[in-house]
């Protein structure tokens, strides 16, 4: 049973509450290049620590690359680390991404979400961290403010169990740039629930060690005449630290609910399980997305919405449960996977596949580069899917585009 506590209510935008969830979390070094709209998250990490209200190291470096690469050296000595980047700065940490999660670094890096040039836009859709989702990462999305203060704060639980970095991903200026009332834990109670750092990397002078040497495809005898792994075992490794984190994911979120009394025990939201229509969207557009089931449930339309929390793992059999009564599946992407289809909707397609459930799926690209995503266009298009089934074609090849075109 969830602990009832008094609550903490300010007033706060989307980097404000990062910030300070960072700071609950008593992160030890921060690495950061500016870039709209992430900056003033970071520069109020570094206004925390030169007031000294947190004891920690602020690394001003000249690119993202180089902020994630001090990230990875201090987390692989032993520091809880913290970064936050967008768009075009996430890119170009894309080489440091494959090291942090190939080393098994438990990284926490706030992504606010920015589209991606060319031509240059600085507002909102999710295709810069799509682009990142093979990196080895695991991958939350957040609806509002109060998720991505609560989702910082259980990523650096995740990540130290699993060690996996985790990226909290929240949508720019929508999120980040907008205020909304956000209870603030207890410095106490976060201390409760996220306990020191105890690192599984061990910077030892009188013990010296080499982290992460060329390795061969096969195993090999090291110096010890230990037999150590190959490249693929420690490829398969990382993969099966992934498959795996489901349960971690959850139990922290179980007991986040027992101590703050709010409850993420899950890999995705759920309105309406009644519902034989369900829009499926990711981040703030979940958001919208029930509003939009709410005014198709006035029409008498069974509509429920499943708003997706986790994107890597992908929570598949989760998934297939979600949407056993589903007859049409409307997805939402606020991204492209070019030539194919909306990232989110391959997902959901690839979980169905071999499935008892065969129902329609229809795919809508959004709000792209900022795009304004109304209600009322979700419900206009969901319309649209709903007539469409009188069609032949049960799942067209590639996803309609929701724009002036």
């Amino acid at each position: 049973m969830a602990i009832q506590k008094k609550s903490n209510i300010h007033i706060l935008d989307g980097n404000q509450a990062a910030a300070i969830a960072a700071k609950l979390s008593r992160v030890q070094v921060i690495a950061a290049y500016p870039i709209t709209p992430q900056t003033p998250l970071t520069e109020q990490l570094s206004q925390y620590v030169e007031a000294g209200e947190l004891q920690a190291e602020y690394v001003a470096v000249e690119s993202e690359h180089s902020a994630m690469a001090v990230c990875t050296s201090a987390s692989l000595v032993g520091a809880r680390t913290f970064t936050a980047t967008s768009s075009h700065g996430l890119a170009y940490m894309h080489e440091m991404l494959h090291w942090a999660a190939g080393a098994r670094l438990p990284i926490v890096l706030a992504c606010v979400n920015r589209a991606i040039g060319a031509p240059w836009n600085v507002l909102n859709d999710q295709q810069d961290s799509i682009s990142q989702r093979d990196t080895g990462w695991i991958q939350i999305y957040c609806r509002n403010n109060q998720e991505i203060m609560d989702t910082v704060i259980q990523a650096y639980r995740i990540a130290e169990i699993v060690h996996v970095p985790v990226m909290v991903c929240y949508d720019g200026y929508i999120l980040s740039h907008t205020e909304m009332p956000v209870d603030i834990p207890d410095q106490k109670d976060v201390d409760r629930y996220l306990p020191p750092y105890k690192p599984h990397t061990v910077l030892d002078p009188a013990n010296p060690k080499n982290y992460n040497l060329v390795t061969l495809a096969n195993p090999r005898v090291g110096v010890d005449g230990k037999l150590c792994h190959g490249y693929m075992e420690l490829r398969y490794l990382l993969q099966e630290a992934l498959q795996n984190s489901r349960e971690t994911i959850l139990q922290a979120g179980k007991e986040f609910n027992e101590v703050f009394g709010r409850d993420y025990a899950n890999m995705f939201w759920e309105d309406r399980e009644d519902a034989e229509i369900i829009i499926v969207a990711m981040g703030s557009l979940a958001m919208e997305a029930i509003v939009a089931a709410d005014m198709l449930r006035e029409e008498g339309i069974r509509v429920g919405v499943l708003g997706l929390r986790v994107f890597r793992p992908f929570p598949k059999s989760d998934v297939v449960r979600a949407l056993r009564k589903s007859k049409l599946i409307v997805v939402f992407d606020k991204n492209i996977s070019y030539g194919s289809e909306g990232a989110t909707c391959s997902e959901i397609k690839s979980a169905l596949y071999g499935t008892y459930i065969n129902a329609s799926i229809r795919n809508f690209i959004v709000g792209l580069g900022g795009r304004d995503v109304k209600a009322r266009e979700l419900v206009d298009a969901t319309r649209k899917a709903i007539a469409s089934l009188k069609e032949t074609v049960i799942n067209p090849d590639y996803p309609e585009w929701i724009c002036q075109i």
